[in-house]
């Protein structure tokens, strides 16, 4: 099983991603490793990805995932996803891929990513990550949404108890 933690920038996903993986003893990857130096230094300059920026970053998450499938291993990966048609291409030919989608108010996003230092993400690129995030809709069947405003270890509570009610796996 691969669990995709997604959501915009300061949303939690890499907190809750590693703590998760942590508690589920599975390999854990943050997706924003895999951006191109030319897309984190267009980040960094304040000027929001585009889809064609997008694309090989995409085809590395989906060979990050098919690696651990192919291992025969569970893994949860840390990746923004914000329109449909990228959850898409994720889920595509991965059956055992949830994507838990981390809704969080634009006050407490406005809230982390100021407090934050050091991340290549700018603060004033959050309203591009509204602007194009596409919530998730009730036929997405393998995506799940969780209010993620609280401590990180509820939200990994809560995504646990969503997705296995009597107790994680071993």
């Amino acid at each position: 099983m691969i669990l995709i933690v997604a959501g915009v920038a300061g949303c939690g996903k890499s907190t809750v991603g590693t703590l998760l993986a942590k508690a589920l003893r599975w390999p854990f990857a943050d997706a924003d490793l895999f951006h191109s130096p030319a897309n984190l230094a267009k980040m960094r300059s304040g000027v929001a990805l585009n889809d064609q920026d997008r694309a090989p970053w995409l085809r590395k998450c989906i060979e990050w995932m098919d690696a651990r499938i192919e291992a025969g291993e569970s893994g949860v990966l840390a990746c923004s996803v914000l329109k449909r048609s990228y959850r898409d291409t994720l889920l595509s030919g991965h059956p055992t891929a949830t994507i838990i989608f981390l809704a969080v108010s634009k006050e407490e996003l406005t809230s982390r990513l100021t407090s934050r230092s050091g991340h290549f993400f700018p603060v004033q690129l959050m309203e591009s990550q509204l602007d194009i995030m596409e919530p998730p809709e009730p036929d997405e069947k393998q995506v799940r949404t969780v209010v993620a405003e609280g401590n990180p270890g509820e939200t990994v509570s809560k995504i646990i108890a969503m997705l296995w009610p009597q107790g994680p796996p071993t």
